[in-house]
């Protein structure tokens, strides 16, 4: 068990592994899918992605007046079932984790996306939860 606040989003898709694997990393769909005006009001100032392990990402938008840098490396990589990233944003201290792990179904496949978060993240835990579960939602949409 996590010993660090940790959000966990769940998201059943009626699409293959595969399908949703390579969706996660691809760079448009992850200007659809976890940013832009699908999820909530901001533009999209870069989305960079180097999908392998140890390539980093960085993902910047604008929200109102205020420029945000999501930032991480790749951990593990193992198609079509399993992402693990760092997560932060520039100029914040720590950083988290995100595990992705994608299951087969008879329909599909259902996501599980465990966000575990830095010791004093614990008042953000619900607000990570619904963030995820919205892009996943907006994912298995546009899938």
């Amino acid at each position: 068990m996590p010993t660090n606040p940790t959000a966990i989003a769940v998201q059943h898709f009626n699409v293959s592994s595969q399908r949703v694997y390579a969706a996660i990393l691809d760079v448009e769909m992850i200007s659809r899918f976890m940013f832009g005006p699908l999820l909530r009001e901001e533009d999209i100032l870069h989305i960079e992605n180097d999908p392998k392990v140890g390539g980093e990402f960085s993902y910047k938008v604008r929200r109102g007046e205020n420029e945000i840098d999501h930032v991480g490396r790749f951990i593990e990589l193992t198609p079509p079932k399993h992402i693990v990233f760092t997560w932060g944003i520039v100029g914040h201290d720590g950083g988290s984790i995100v595990f992705i792990d994608i299951v087969p179904t008879n329909e599909g496949c259902t996501v599980t996306l465990t966000h575990e978060m830095t010791p004093d993240s614990v008042d953000f835990v619900d607000r990570a939860r619904a963030a995820w579960e919205k892009m996943l939602g907006v994912l298995s949409t546009l899938l």
